[in-house]
């Protein structure tokens, strides 16, 4: 076995999916996900603290690439807008992934604690969101309920996308933004007739 294999991370990747998809998460080892990339266990380890993390690498950068496009906007954009400019973001970083993100969201729907991890990423998220707002001094639960709302736009987006034959994730954030509008804008619900 060559020592440094070109690539090793992408083929740990790809020989962890495949497992997962025939045997299953539990009943994948890291000696079989190395065995079938061609590398050693110690080469995995090189890569990925463990078996999950083949799922959740590249987390972390889904995330400052959200919250950088919402630092980014115009100081005078109002939470929602610079929100939504953090949702849209995400496009870059899906571009060319929908095979590898539907997969992947098949195994994560499939093992509970594979679904909590995702639920601890998006709250992750919600808490990057709400930082960067507060930052731009937007009132704590203004910002809590504006990030709130943008990370469960994004997450509708990506199970549809991910759902969906493979399109442009960029076009269902925007048609999810969109819905949303409708559903706050459209009704004519205003505050007062909550307390009625």
């Amino acid at each position: 076995m060559v020592r440094w294999e070109p690539d090793a991370a992408g083929r740990l990747r790809e020989a962890a999916m495949a497992l997962y998809a025939e045997q299953g998460y539990d009943g994948t080892t890291v000696a079989g996900i190395a065995d079938r990339a061609g590398v050693t266990a110690r080469t995995f380890f090189r890569h990925f603290a463990d078996k999950r993390e083949v799922l959740f690498a590249g987390s972390e950068g889904l995330e400052q690439v959200m919250v950088a496009a919402l630092v980014a906007t115009p100081v005078e954009a109002g939470p929602m807008e610079a929100v939504a400019a953090g949702v849209l973001a995400a496009g870059e970083f899906f571009e060319g992934r929908h095979d590898h993100s539907r997969r992947r969201q098949a195994v994560i729907a499939a093992t509970p604690e594979l679904r909590e991890r995702e639920f601890i990423k998006m709250a992750s998220l919600v808490a990057a969101f709400g930082a960067a707002l507060r930052e731009r001094g937007v009132p704590s639960a203004r910002a809590a309920l504006a990030a709130e709302t943008g990370v469960t736009v994004f997450r509708v987006s990506f199970e549809r996308w991910v759902d969906g034959p493979d399109a442009d994730i960029v076009d269902i954030l925007r048609e999810t933004l969109a819905e949303l509008t409708d559903l706050t804008g459209a009704s004519g619900l205003r505050p007062a007739d909550l307390a009625e």
